[in-house]
């Protein structure tokens, strides 16, 4: 390492402990809580991610609770985080380290990435921070930090990039301190060297900073253009019968919201009208047997729901039907309205029960 950045990790430790965030995960070593945290805040931002670590902690204040929560309950609770295949690994880890490890976490990094959901990012942050193994973490705050100050621009989404960088933060960081110091540099990429307008003329290391001299911050990191993104066409029926009930049916085939509920639904290649709907071999699938009275479109607009690869164009339309005789498909249920919220759901069906059943009746 050149030494121009041989006091690295000092000026990034120092800074920390001026300027670093409280947060309850900071005040513990406890393996199971820091797991908790790493899990959480992939792909989150730690404003959203700590109502829900303050909700989990107090549901599940070990992980032998968390182990014997059902799943179902697990996945309410995680509801509007996103991302959910974390919470049912979540729920799989816990078992697994409750039930076959006496309730101990692996105490090395090596043993830590045989756990399910637990990748390189998530096994050095648990092993640094209460193990004081010397294993650097890799995430989007530290790829932007390293990038700039290194001036590297090989993209950080290619294998070569990957491994160039998990390098480099293995040579940076303070083997006496690692917690710390990895707290610290993803502390200061999300804090101070953020993606847009950072203050560069006030930085800590404004004089070796690659990027600075070269008026590059805006440039770095470097990523491969992600793939386009799919647009896909969901109307979900609203099935609403006189007796104020409805039917959910529990999403179980491979990809999005494995194991959430939702309204039945039928994907189609394009926005369609009412009566392309009607006419269609799914809609009189999915309500044999119903005494349908009317079907309307509630939303002429579509709700466009924002995935990572993809987005959802998404319209609800009201069956209205004098009672449910429609027998029961494998994963529906046959609910009342007051009970919906009892239930995982996306969060776009969330806001959409939140919103028609407020004025529903």
């Amino acid at each position: 390492m050149p030494k121009t950045y041989a006091f690295f990790d000092t000026l990034l430790i120092t800074w920390y402990l001026r300027h670093k965030r409280e947060l309850p995960w900071r005040a513990t070593k406890d393996p199971y809580k820091i797991w908790l945290s790493e899990i959480m805040l992939q792909q989150t931002r730690v404003v959203q991610g700590l109502p829900y670590y303050l909700k989990f902690i107090e549901a599940y204040p070990t992980v032998k609770d968390l182990a014997e929560a059902p799943e179902s309950d697990v996945l309410k609770l995680w509801q509007g985080l996103g991302y959910y295949s974390r919470a049912r690994n979540l729920h799989a880890t816990a078992k697994m380290v409750s039930n076959e490890m006496n309730g101990i976490f692996p105490k090395t990094y090596k043993n830590l990435l045989k756990l399910k959901g637990v990748g390189d990012y998530t096994a050095s942050a648990i092993a640094s921070i209460c193990f004081d193994e010397p294993e650097a973490v890799v995430d989007g705050n530290v790829y932007r930090v390293i990038s700039r100050i290194f001036g590297i621009k090989t993209p950080i989404n290619s294998t070569s990039g990957q491994k160039k960088f998990k390098e480099l933060a293995q040579n940076l960081i303070d083997k006496n301190q690692p917690g710390t110091y990895n707290q610290a540099i993803m502390e200061f990429g999300a804090q101070y060297c953020v993606p847009q307008n950072p203050d560069c003329e006030n930085c800590i290391f404004k004089n070796m900073c690659a990027a600075f001299q070269t008026e590059t911050v805006s440039n770095l990191p470097v990523k491969i253009k992600a793939k386009p993104v799919k647009r896909r066409y969901f109307n979900y029926l609203v099935i609403l019968a006189n007796n104020e009930r409805t039917i959910l049916q529990q999403r179980l085939g491979k990809g999005i919201w494995h194991k959430l509920y939702e309204f039945p639904l039928i994907e189609t290649l394009d926005e369609i009208n009412l009566n392309e709907l009607i006419a269609l071999p799914e809609f009189h699938k999915q309500t044999k047997d119903l005494n349908i009275e009317s079907v309307v479109l509630y939303n002429e607009k579509a709700v466009i729901h924002k995935l990572s690869h993809q987005h959802l164009n998404t319209r609800f339309w009201i069956v209205e039907t004098s009672h449910l005789k429609k027998q029961a498909a494998v994963g529906e249920h046959d609910v009342s309205i007051s009970e919906i919220d009892n239930y995982a759901v996306p969060v776009l069906i969330e806001n959409f029960v939140s919103e028609f059943f407020e004025n529903y009746g």
